[in-house]
């Protein structure tokens, strides 16, 4: 295999694209079609360089196939980046350029925010392509799924602790959440009508002290988050967080968090495992975002009602996944991985049978 393609090792197809006249330049990753369409979010933001934007994209793009394969999602993995500064490349004939680019693909692949992107973004590229979920509601789409993130996040971090100490009751715990965007900020909300004692760490002033003042909630420095000698530590910032030197230094009994790739690589989950600590691995406690915006695809329509319900297969998902791991002996990352692998070969060879019009 040329060192090219061998890059690309697990992708059915990546795009790159480009319009000089508004700056665009993008990448747009289908990592697997096999349950269906890849789905996953635009993040808009800038990198060291075009090889960071496109690992950034492959890793994303495999992530949304596992996600959706254990969410239960007629869906497939994707994810797309375009790259440069949002605050000063965003513009209505960017976003449409991009969206002519999203529907060369013929429904491939279906969009959403993530970083950098908004509902109003997602809004204006729908205005070149009807695959683009996650606009504003007022635009026909299903908004900010932050909610319904941190509503999963939350009922799994209660199936986490039902696992790691016998009850999925809060109010006892001590959970430390690391990032207080629009998922930790909404977590914390949760934990705090548990009655929980929450320590929480944000590197920005103004996200902390939107929630400093509510009951039971301590601040912490950044640097110290991951140390809090907590029941639960939730990583909602960056990725990569843990290694082999933040996982040595854990007092935590429980990892659950939404942040995307929390793991710096392989070895780390084994680390985890190793440890003692019940690692619920990112993308399947994540999912509610997911869940919300492919609800939009449904024949019937968005319905928050529906993807609520969706949503609170999560913490289900989680306990499967965590007998596997004691069950075969494994991390739960790797059980998560062998959850996602037999649903896509079980249900996936369904796509070999000819179907007819109905």
């Amino acid at each position: 295999m040329s060192r090219i393609f061998g890059r690309f090792e697990g992708h059915e197809q990546v795009v790159f694209g480009q319009d000089e006249t508004t700056g665009l330049r993008c990448i747009i990753a289908i990592h697997s079609t096999v349950l269906g369409p890849a789905l996953g979010g635009t993040r808009f933001c800038t990198y060291p360089d075009d090889g960071a934007a496109l690992d950034d994209v492959l890793r994303l793009s495999r992530a949304m196939t596992l996600k959706s394969a254990c969410a239960g999602l007629d869906q497939g993995g994707g994810k797309a980046v375009i790259v440069g500064d949002p605050g000063e490349l965003r513009s209505e004939a960017l976003l449409r350029a991009y969206g002519r680019m999203i529907a060369s693909l013929g429904g491939r692949y279906v969009t959403a925010c993530d970083i950098g992107t908004t509902p109003a973004d997602m809004a204006v590229i729908r205005r070149e392509t009807r695959w683009a979920t996650g606009a504003d509601p007022v635009e026909g789409g299903s908004g900010d799924s932050g909610e319904l993130t941190a509503i999963g996040l939350h009922l799994a971090i209660e199936a986490a602790c039902a696992a790691a100490f016998g009850t999925p009751e809060l109010g006892a715990r001590h959970v430390a959440v690391q990032g207080l965007g629009k998922v930790g900020r909404r977590l914390v909300e949760h934990l705090v009508a548990d009655g929980a004692k929450v320590s929480v760490a944000d590197i920005d002033p103004e996200a902390v002290a939107r929630v400093a003042e509510l009951p039971g909630v301590e601040v912490v420095q950044p640097r110290d988050v991951l140390e809090v000698d907590a029941d639960v530590l939730s990583p909602n910032a960056l990725g990569g967080v843990f290694d082999a030197t933040t996982i040595d230094r854990l007092q935590a009994r429980v990892v659950c968090g939404g942040a995307n790739n929390q793991l710096a690589g392989p070895a780390d989950a084994e680390h985890l495992h190793e440890r003692g600590v019940l690692y619920a691995p990112d993308y399947v406690v994540n999912a509610g975002g997911v869940i919300n915006v492919a609800n939009e695809l449904h024949p019937a329509g968005y319905s928050p009602d529906r993807a609520r319900q969706r949503a609170e297969v999560i913490p289900r998902t989680l306990s499967h996944i965590i007998d596997v791991s004691r069950r075969e002996g494994v991390s739960t990352e790797v059980a998560a991985l062998r959850v996602a692998e037999r649903r896509i070969a079980a249900v996936g060879r369904l796509a070999g049978f000819r179907l007819g019009d109905g």
